[in-house]
């Protein structure tokens, strides 16, 4: 059965870039019914999208539901690129350009920005820099990728040689550099629940360049002056734990990122930031066991739903009843 069987692709033809003919994939929900609210969904790395209960539970609360499948990443990669490959992540801001007008001439109705992990980043950056960032009435994170999980001298040390190498060789590259254990821990093959296309989300990643590592620590830069005018709702684990093996940490801890990390910087992206810790979550919250992934959805709309927020940073203490 395709999981994705209530959604329809649309392939959107963006400007030719160093590596030739660049598309995106608009995917939207079957179900979408036009004037009323919209969310549009932006997934992380070595990724896509493939959620469909993600769409089917915002269609279910009264949203149309639209994802992008970015430059270069699943539906939209193509034979000549380079898989996931970025130079400087505003230049995914043009498919989101066209994908966020598109939504609000068809739909007539408040749009929601939705990002995971690179996604998040983007979203974060888009919010700050974005051409349509107006349209935007809120933004939810889902384990935003706001920092590396390496130690202040590891960071450095990855923008300074990652500037180095790119410039001298642009795609030079560092493979293995992810560990498979995510990856394992999602799909129905090893020791998840989820069937996905490994062509797009291979189990041992991508090769991963230095001039994407470049321009995700610049897109960690940017938002140390992060002034989001919108309500942001941050959702984050309640523990996370480095392991390059599988083990059963996988299935209850964020094994990406460091929730300190998220909480730290996520808190000063807006004035209007409020941190949701989803207890025993994986890295991607909506792809975490059912029990908490359903918690989470519940946390999530209930946000949605009261849109009146303090104007500070709280830690949605309402939510977590």
């Amino acid at each position: 059965m395709d999981p994705l069987k209530d959604y329809t692709s649309q392939t959107i033809r963006l400007k030719p870039d160093n590596e030739g003919e660049v598309t995106a994939t608009l995917v939207s929900s079957k179900f979408n019914v036009g004037n009323r609210k919209s969310v549009l969904y932006l997934h992380g790395y070595v990724d896509y999208f493939f959620h469909a209960h993600l769409g089917k539970k915002f269609i279910a609360h009264n949203f149309d539901f639209y994802a992008l499948d970015l430059r270069k990443y699943g539906r939209s990669l193509l034979p000549h690129q380079h898989p996931n490959y970025c130079r400087d992540i505003r230049e995914y801001f043009e498919e989101i350009t066209i994908a966020i007008r598109q939504i609000h001439e068809s739909g007539n109705g408040d749009i929601f920005l939705l990002g995971h992990s690179t996604g998040g980043l983007i979203a974060s950056n888009y919010m700050n820099y974005g051409q349509e960032k107006d349209l935007i009435k809120g933004l939810i994170l889902n384990s935003p990728f706001l920092d590396f999980n390496q130690t202040n001298f590891q960071k450095t040390l990855i923008y300074l040689v990652s500037k180095l190498i790119a410039g001298l060789f642009p795609y030079s590259k560092v493979n293995g550099a992810l560990s498979p254990a995510y990856t394992q821990s999602l799909h129905k093959d090893f020791y998840g629940a989820w069937n996905f296309n490994l062509d797009w989300k291979p189990i041992e990643g991508f090769p991963t360049y230095f001039y994407w590592l470049l321009a995700i620590r610049t897109g960690h830069k940017e938002l140390v002056n992060s002034n989001i005018n919108v309500p942001v709702l941050v959702m984050h684990s309640s523990a996370s734990s480095k392991i390059s093996t599988f083990s059963e940490e996988a299935m209850h801890k964020d094994i990406v990122l460091d929730i300190h990390d998220i909480k730290r910087i996520g808190a000063k992206l807006g004035k209007q930031v409020t941190l949701l810790e989803i207890e025993n979550a994986q890295h991607d919250i909506f792809l975490s066991p059912k029990i908490v992934r359903e918690k989470a959805f519940k946390k999530m709309f209930t946000w949605l739903n009261n849109m009146k927020l303090e104007n500070k940073t709280t830690t949605a203490s309402k939510l977590q009843k």
